[in-house]
């Protein structure tokens, strides 16, 4: 996913990100309809690099709502995308997977990016030149999964890419524009490094891009893990500051919004247990009752963590690993502490 350390992981594992480009079953289209997400969201990742199989994991975990990671090109400069970059993996890679998940009251949420995508020039907006073509993916994946909400994930070297930062704001606005023209719901999460405090600044001006370029973004959702700065740190307390902080800057982009709506902007993302940083940076099931009814209060948007695959304590004591949490557990905990929070879906 996102953060410093993750990538460093994925990066490791010679995990590659895929890309959604195919052709979806026409069978059922008809009577299958994209629907929005509830208005209160939990929606951990799933790492789709794995073999795990996710409807599997969404029953036995408790978590109906699943974003599904990644989404990028097999190399830089190409608009065709794949499920991990892997060119044997086409948008309809999950659909059954997927299928399952809706029949039991679920939904999910493919992204595109992570850091590998991003670090790599696969991120299919850094990728591709053509805006129409981005747009163009963007609608398969929504319409192949009969989903409403797409979200990206943009760190590291995209942060800094404002060519590619353009041409996503601009083919968001023209999906939103070919949603509306069919009446169909569309939804957009943007993804981004946080500090303590809020987003860094490249994060606000991915923000202010978007604006710009009328691309309504519905969630912005900080990763609030990974902080490197060497400082000690409460996990709970920091996500809590950090979301405080981008409340104001939202404010700032969107004076015209209530408190209460900008609220419903955000979403945050934990790392579950010992994060890519090592134990001062460890995110405890005590933390995440905190959070859970702390995001119930204010109204957030989302909840997520990285990752589903990690919600076990399998490796008491471990940093960073992509299998486990590194903290004692039982299986499906922080999930099950998450998991109430969701609203019913709409």
């Amino acid at each position: 996913m996102a953060s410093r350390g993750i990538r460093r992981v994925l990066l490791a594992s010679g995990v590659a990100l895929v890309t959604l480009l195919g052709t979806g079953s026409a069978a059922g289209a008809a009577t299958r309809k994209a629907h929005p997400l509830p208005d209160h969201v939990f929606a951990p990742y799933f790492q789709a690099y794995n073999d795990d199989d996710a409807a599997v994991m969404a029953r036995a975990s408790g978590a109906r709502f699943l974003t599904f990671a990644f989404i990028q090109t097999a190399e830089p400069g190409s608009c065709t995308a794949y499920w991990n970059g892997d060119t044997s993996q086409p948008i309809g890679t999950f659909a059954k997977q997927v299928r399952e998940i809706q029949a039991m009251g679920g939904d999910v949420v493919p992204s595109f990016g992570g850091f590998s995508a991003d670090d790599t020039g696969t991120e299919i907006a850094d990728s591709c030149a053509d805006v129409h073509k981005i747009a163009k993916v963007y609608e398969s994946v929504l319409e192949t999964y009969h989903i409403a909400r797409l979200d990206f994930d943009v760190e590291d070297l995209s942060l800094d890419n404002t060519a590619g930062i353009d041409r996503r704001n601009r083919a968001i606005a023209e999906v939103e524009a070919w949603a509306a023209a069919r009446h169909r719901p569309v939804e957009f999460v943007y993804t981004l490094p946080s500090s303590t405090e809020g987003l860094e600044d490249t994060g606000v001006a991915i923000l202010a891009d978007a604006k710009a370029r009328h691309a309504r973004i519905d969630v912005v959702n900080i990763m609030t893990f990974d902080y490197y700065d060497d400082q000690p740190h409460e996990m709970a307390a920091d996500t809590l500051t950090a979301a405080n902080g981008l409340h104001a800057q939202l404010h700032a982009l969107y004076p015209g919004k209530s408190s209460t709506a900008l609220w419903h902007m955000i979403g945050v993302t934990e790392m579950v247990g010992i994060d890519d940083f090592g134990p001062a940076e460890t995110f405890t099931l005590a933390d995440a009752h905190v959070v859970a009814a702390w995001a119930a209060a204010k109204g957030l948007a989302e909840t997520s963590f990285w990752a589903l695959g990690r919600d076990n304590g399998s490796c008491p004591g471990s940093t960073g690993e992509d299998a486990c949490s590194g903290v004692g557990q039982h299986k499906w905990a922080f999930s099950h502490v998450f998991e109430k929070w969701s609203s019913p879906q709409a």
